[in-house]
């Protein structure tokens, strides 16, 4: 195939038809309306349906204050006290709130995942707390996952249904309060308030969930946000299928976090006072040991400090010393008095007396022998020594001598014994004395030891009180300002949001396809795609008709008709009229196509048809050799037609012309049989013969030819063509085959040719120039409602 050649005007349609008509757009919707009626339909009903089916969804929302030093009194107190308040992050505050640990305990605190349903048409609804009864489960784990149904039979006895392993149900009867064993372990049914004669009967699915599962659930929907930048106020909310539930969770989220973080302060305080009580253990053990060593050393002391007990032992020391030398000197007076009474020299001389050297019993001794011996020496002046009173008295006196001898030994021995204990007595002195300065030492390492431990022990008890002073006032974290709260009305879903949703759909889809289609359709839809491509004189464009197969021979027009292909035709009709001129009438009309099932046959017997209409005498010639549609659509297939008189001179024209049974005026020359070389025939002379013949006798000769290029016999027709009508179906041809047209036309490869564009529907036609304007000129009846509005309205515009 050769290529197009450039040309202006083309260019310039081509960039002005690029530019898309909204209301063009808004037209090519709307006669898809039924797409659109189905789709909304469709997605409005199932949208519809999920919302049915749809659990409820509620809001609760609550606002909580975070504690600090600034706005909690109590805090203000504790902070003199612990610097725990010190720093608060709102950041990480509600991280801790959204901690999956704290949603756990939470759960297990309310059996959260414990879950009470009944269906209600489509629609499942959580009772939670508003169950007639609740149900123990004694040997759940926390990640079990189990369903059971429970229904009401009366007010003792209840229907447990659970499905065994083969998926089969299985049904046993239970009483209220009584411990039944399952398959997933022990069960009790204890019925509450609600257990009433209107719950007998209801079925209500009993599920466990994994409390894992329920935390990640209840995050999922739980929103923690902080009111303003700079505020320690705090906004959670939570979504959930229970409105009470949600309420209870939130409560529930609070008072476990101040009880964790109470706990988690207490465990400070009370690590904190075992720690003290354990040292204060330790130290009184010290301060005792201490005492004891400070007691040891004064009892030592006889209870006197070191400095009184070294004058007391120096001064000791002195008094024994002198003491020493007092008892010396009367031992020697003693002794003294020893040598006198021991020499016989003085036996005659008195004794000294009263000397008090010596103790009395040796003072009276003295004086008795003094006494004595005055008396003797009294006696021995008158008288000689031989008299017996003398001798007698001087036995008397050596008696008593040896007696004071013997005591002044026995006292001279005691006061040695005394001098020796003095002088012990003062050397044991002299030694603690001497070794005072050490035990000074000592006690002022012991005092300042104890002195430590005293301070450090009373540290410590001073800590104890303050630790149990803090423990006693440990606060909360939050404090809930506004409790939850929400609305009556579930927040999803809207039934309105959601119907809204699926008939937005219903109109955004089959939007979107036609769109879709529209933009990757490449096929010919209308007049706009083809004077936007072509040259070639544009003829008119016949309407689809839907009841073709209806009528006999295909034809569709009516005299009186005001349909759109009747219409169409006459449009049809009168343009051929304005292809002829004064000089060259138009008489014999050509059609032909690029492909087969364009429309050729239908187009050539209804606009004979028409132009009947006119009181105008017109033949069919069918050319097609080959295939013969035109006679068969004329049901005058076998009999003589041109294939005989193109092949045998002794048939006349008489003997192929017939009267069409499909109009009045109308007459037919059929093919004859099919000719096995068509072209040699078509080259024939007689064709020009046969052609000319026909125009002597009838106004029109409308020729049924074979597609071009598909085969050489529309070619060799070409030369008795005074009009070539290029007949072009409107959806089988591809805009990318236009140039070829266009090259065809320039070419002048058929005379005179003009374009028809065959098979237009409206959903197709009535996109770009609003095509179908022409149909009817007003003899349509206007269509009442609100498609005839937008029909005139668009028309109008």
């Amino acid at each position: 195939m050769e290529n197009t050649t450039y040309n202006p005007y083309i260019e310039g349609k081509e960039k002005e038809g690029k530019s898309l008509n909204l209301v063009d757009l808004i037209k090519y919707l709307l006669l898809h309306w039924y797409w659109f009626v189905l789709s909304v339909l469709v997605f409005g009903g199932y949208y519809y349906y999920q919302y049915s089916k749809t659990s409820f969804l509620y809001s609760r929302a609550q606002t909580v204050m975070i504690k600090n030093s600034n706005n909690t009194l109590n805090v203000s107190r504790v902070t003199r006290l612990n610097s725990y308040y010190s720093g608060i992050n709102v950041s990480s505050e509600i991280l801790q709130l959204r901690s999956k640990e704290l949603m756990r305990n939470t759960i297990s605190r309310l059996n959260a995942d414990v879950s009470y349903s009944v269906q209600e048409g489509l629609r499942t609804t959580e009772l939670y707390k508003e169950a007639p009864f609740k149900v123990e489960l004694l040997d759940a784990k926390s990640e079990d996952n189990f369903t059971f149904t429970l229904t009401a039979i009366d007010s003792t006895q209840l229907r447990f249904a659970v499905l065994d392993t083969s998926g089969v149900e299985m049904y046993t009867t239970l009483s209220p309060k009584q411990t039944y064993k399952t398959s997933f372990g022990r069960i009790r049914v204890v019925p509450n308030r609600k257990y009433l004669a209107a719950r007998y009967g209801e079925e209500i699915t009993v599920t466990k969930h994994s409390r894992e599962s329920m935390a990640d659930y209840f995050l999922g929907r739980l929103l923690i946000t902080q009111m303003q930048d700079d505020a320690s106020l705090l906004q959670m909310s939570l979504e959930d299928v229970s409105a009470s539930r949600a309420a209870e969770l939130l409560t529930m989220l609070i008072i476990v976090y101040n009880e964790e973080t109470v706990e988690d302060k207490n465990r400070v305080a009370k690590n904190s006072a075992e720690f003290i009580k354990e040292r204060i253990a330790i130290i009184e053990d010290e301060l005792g040991s201490v005492e004891t060593d400070l007691e040891v050393m004064k009892a030592r002391n006889q209870g006197m400090d070191v400095n009184t007990a070294s004058d007391v032992y120096w001064g000791e020391s002195r008094d024994f010393q002198n003491s020493s030398r007092s008892i010396q000197t009367q031992l020697r007076l003693v002794e003294l008095m020893r040598q006198r009474v021991d020499n016989a020299s003085e036996s005659n001389n008195l004794i000294p007396n009263n000397t008090g050297l010596v103790d009395e019993s040796i003072e009276s001794q003295i004086a008795e022998y003094n006494a004595v011996l005055l008396k003797r020496n009294r006696l021995q002046e008158g008288n000689n020594s031989a008299n017996p009173i003398v001798m007698d008295m001087d036995a008397v006196l050596g008696a008593i001598r040896d007696n004071i001898y013997r005591s002044v030994d026995n006292t001279i021995l005691g006061l040695k014994i005394r001098i020796r204990n003095l002088n012990q007595d003062e050397a044991e002195s002299r030694a603690k004395a001497e070794s005072l300065p050490a035990k000074q030492r000592m006690m002022l390492s012991i005092e300042r030891q104890q002195k430590v431990k005293e301070e450090l022990y009373i540290l410590l008890l001073n800590r104890r009180e303050e630790n149990a002073l803090t423990q006693a006032m440990t606060d909360d974290n939050l404090r809930v300002v506004d409790p939850p709260a929400g609305g009556d009305g579930p927040i999803y879903p809207s039934r309105f949001r959601k119907v809204a949703t699926g008939v937005g759909i219903g109109v955004v889809f089959p939007t979107a396809i036609l769109l879709l289609l529209l933009l990757l359709d490449t096929k010919v839809n209308g007049r706009k795609d083809i004077e936007e491509a072509l040259t070639v004189p544009f003829l008119g464009e016949i309407p689809y008709a839907r009841n073709i197969k209806k009528v006999p021979g295909d034809v569709v027009v009516n005299e009186q008709g005001r349909d759109p292909v009747t219409e169409a035709f006459r449009i049809l009709r009168t343009n051929i009229g304005f292809m002829s001129s004064a000089e060259h009438e138009i008489r014999v009309v050509t059609f032909t196509s690029f492909n087969i099932g364009a429309g050729k046959t239908f187009t050539a017997i209804n606009l004979a048809s028409s132009l009947t209409f006119l009181l105008q005498k017109v033949v069919l010639l069918d050319l097609d050799l080959r295939k013969g549609t035109l006679s068969d659509q004329v049901n005058l297939n076998g009999v003589k037609g041109v294939s005989h008189y193109l092949s045998d001179p002794s048939v006349s024209l008489d003997d192929i012309i017939y009267a069409s049974p499909v109009g009045r005026g109308i007459d037919v020359v059929p093919i004859g049989i099919i000719a096995p070389n068509p072209v040699e025939l078509l080259l024939s002379k007689r064709l020009d013969v046969l052609v000319n013949s026909l125009k002597q006798r009838y106004r029109y000769v409308i020729v049924d030819n074979v597609p071009i290029d598909l085969v050489a016999d529309a070619a060799v027709v070409n030369r008795i063509s005074e009009l070539t009508i290029f007949v072009v179906r409107a959806g089988r041809l591809d805009r990318r085959m236009l140039p070829e047209i266009e090259k065809i036309y320039r070419k002048r490869k058929l005379n005179n040719m003009a374009i028809l564009l065959n098979g237009i529907r409206k959903l197709k036609s009535s996109y770009g120039y609003g095509y179908g304007y022409g149909y009817g000129y007003g003899y349509q009846k206007e269509q009442p409602g609100i498609s005839g509005f937008f029909k005139r309205l668009f028309r109008s515009s």
